[in-house]
Formats: structure tokens, sequence, C-alpha cells
């Protein structure tokens, strides 16, 4: 990580040395001076997956932009940081100037709750390529499920290609010029995306840690409501939060609409986002690995020539592999049975014994610490190749809030209290 003095805005308190540099790039980092005084304990609260944006999801005013993006967090703390994303960024990106407030609800910050947030003591940071920056110290304290805005100047540049996570499912904002500090954005513009924010560690104290749910669009949440936070991993976290026991336990949603475990397809494959989506995330020690569905669907999609496919014995030697290296890291790994999905426009009966297979492999091998069998409690008992059609979104693919809340409702809760 390489940090910059930008061009006309004002240098904060600290410049960046080469010592600095170093310690920074260990994964230390110093307090500045609004900080809390004890050592803070960083645990993962929010995250979301990074995708590269469209170039028209990419083009930046000539005045620059503000991007304010409203994030809910899953366990609370003392002070916060917060991550920015250049990861498919081809050249440095320039970010301008950063704040994080409480949010006063449609694109408002809360009075009195807004902060400067600093890279290094300086207010502006260029993030290399390929790369991320981890704010320093935020001395925000927040609860559990607090909603954040974090609001971000990019200033104009050329050839950009934005970090982004499409299909948010939450309204944030973008507004001509450097507007962060202000309580209400003038004439924005809303949109259904994350831009360049891909993570908020809080310093919930030395008994917290995260859970990392790595999937698809049903772990993205598609067709829950809008705004709602009724994703099945918010639905988790609210879980989490009701025993004294798990009441520390972050909840992190590395789902991308789309996405698969052995091809890239929408974002780089679950094998290959593992190292950035789930070893590198902070103070994790869970790996709910819930996705193939889609590996499946498009195998047997006979319209496309170009979908690869896949047969059920490499999307559980993909799993076991998942396993592994997260096991080398000390995690401990629950497994989910698949969803049904008859009617989905990519269903075909070779699919479906696919599908059952895969199922068999996770409830019978032992291969994972824990499981989760999504595929009994979403399922139609009169029809169990189809979702419960109280469950169903409409698609046939995707549940409702009813649907991902039953699934949030499958998990042993005591698998994470040891």
């Amino acid at each position: 990580m390489i940090l910059k003095k930008v061009p006309g805005v004002p240098a904060g308190r600290r410049s960046c040395s080469v010592r600095w540099l170093c310690v920074f790039a260990a994964g230390w980092l110093p307090f500045t001076a609004s900080a809390p005084a004890q050592s803070p304990t960083w645990t993962g609260s929010w995250a979301t997956a990074p995708m590269a944006s469209p170039q028209n999801e990419a083009q930046i005013d000539s005045r620059g932009e503000t991007i304010r993006n409203l994030i809910h967090l899953s366990i609370g703390g003392r002070a916060l940081r917060v991550r920015l994303s250049n990861s498919y960024g081809a050249k440095p990106l320039t970010v301008a100037e950063v704040h994080v407030a409480m949010s006063g609800g449609g694109g408002a910050i809360e009075a009195g709750t807004d902060h400067r947030v600093t890279f290094g003591g300086e207010g502006a940071v260029v993030i290399p390529a390929e790369s991320v920056a981890v704010s320093d110290p935020v001395a925000l304290q927040t609860a559990a499920f607090a909603d954040l805005a974090i609001s971000i100047f990019v200033p104009a540049q050329t050839d950009l290609v934005l970090t982004y996570h499409s299909q948010a499912i939450a309204t944030n904002y973008v507004a001509a010029g450097n507007q962060v500090a202000l309580p209400t954005l003038n004439n924005p513009s809303k949109v259904n995306n994350w831009y360049l924010v891909n993570g908020v560690d809080v310093d919930a104290g030395p008994h917290a840690a995260s859970i990392v749910i790595l999937g698809a669009s049903v772990v993205n949440g598609t067709h829950s409501t809008m705004d709602k936070n009724r994703r099945w991993p918010d639905d988790l976290a609210v879980r989490l939060q009701s025993l004294s026991p798990t009441a520390r336990l972050g909840v992190l949603n590395e789902g991308i609409g789309g996405n698969r475990i052995l091809h890239n397809n929408t974002g780089l494959s679950g094998i290959a986002r593992m190292d950035r989506d789930v070893l590198n995330q902070t103070n994790a020690t869970f790996l709910v690995f819930s996705m193939g569905t889609n590996d499946i669907g498009r195998t047997f999609l006979p319209t496309d020539p170009e979908e690869k496919g896949v047969t059920a014995e490499q999307i559980e030697w993909a799993m076991q592999q998942a396993v592994w290296r997260a096991h080398a890291r000390s995690m401990k790994v629950i497994c989910a049975t698949l969803n049904p999905y008859e009617g989905a426009s990519y269903f075909s009966p070779d699919g479906e014994r696919m599908r059952l297979a895969v199922n068999r492999f996770i409830l019978s091998s032992n291969a994972c610490d824990g499981i989760v069998d999504f595929d009994r409690v979403t399922r139609d008992p009169a029809h169990p190749s189809r979702l419960l059609p109280a469950y169903d979104s409409g698609d046939h693919l995707h549940p409702n809030d009813a649907g991902y809340q039953v699934m949030a409702d499958a998990f042993n809760l005591e698998i994470f209290m040891h």
C-alpha cells in the first residue's frame, strides 16, 4: 500500500515516511489524535464483494463526484475504520476526501455525527491499482445494526474502472462536486450499487469475531425488500444478537449475483475469491459456504454454447478446497445445501439430479464442521424440486423475505459458540 499526498488537498498532521509505509503494509495501523486511547481489537462488521464496474458506471463528472454509500452494520464498537477498494482499477485511484456519519435516512446524515476519515493522517489517498486502503481509526461509537453514511469525494480522472458492488438492494446517492460534509446532498442521483467502500471494521473488544458468507445472488439477497436489510445474512445477524454468547459475531456478506464456484461469471469464481473475500477478512473465524446453483444451472443451459459445464464431483472438490483453505486459517466451515429451483430459467431434470447429488455429499460426507440444510426448510413438501410457494419471490430461484428468514432460522447457533 502506498499513500501519497494529492496536489491541492490540505495536508493532515502526519505525512507518510518509508517506515510508516512498511508498518502500514504489515497491517498495523496507529491511532490518530482523535482515536480512543485503548488498543483496538478490530472485527469485521460489514463487507461486500468487489466487482468491476462497467464503463458507463465509471464516468466521473468534470467537477468530481460525491458518492454517499449507506451501509448497515451487524455489530457495533467504540471506534471504526473504513476499507476502500481499487481492486479492479488498472491505474491508481485518487480519493480526495472521505467522511463517515450516522445515517439520518433518505441520504441525509445525522446532525453532530460527521467525522473526517484519514489515511495515515491525510485526508486524501491515492490507492494503487488492484489494491485497497484501510483508514485510520475513527472515534465514532456505534451500536449493532447502526446505519452509516460513508461519503467519498472522487475528483475527475480519466480511464477509470471503479470498483463497486452491483445490486446493493440499498439506495445510495451520487452528486456532483465535493459534498461529503453536507447534511443533505444537493441534486443527488439514486443508485443501487455500493462504490469503492467494501468493508467496515469496528473495535468490538477481544471476544468479538466475524462470520464470512460466500455465495451468489441468494446470499446477496436478490428480491429481498429494498432498503429493509432482509437478506438472510441480515436475518442471521439479528438472531446472533439475540443471544449473549453470539452477540459479538459480525456477519460479512460476500455474495455476488450470478457468481459461480469454478468459473468466472459475474466477478471472479468462488474459489478465486477465497483469499480476497474470505481469508483476508478482519478477525474472521467462521465461513458459511453457500453456492453452486449457478454452476449447475448453466451446465445444462442449451442456448449458450460458451457456458462451461461442471460435474457434481467437481463442485464437491471445490467445496473441499474451500474447507481446507479455511481450516488452514483456523476457521470453522458451515456448508449449506442448495435450494430447489424448478421453474427457474435454467432448470433442467439433469440439473436437479446434480443438485440432489451435491446435497447428498454435503449431508453425508463430514467434509464440513457444520451443515445448514436450506433445501429442507425452503422446499415444497408436495413438490420437493420447487421452492415452497410462500417462500418464492416469483422467479422460482430466489426466496422472498419470508424465505430468507426461514433460511436464517435454519442455523443451529450452537456451532458459533465454540
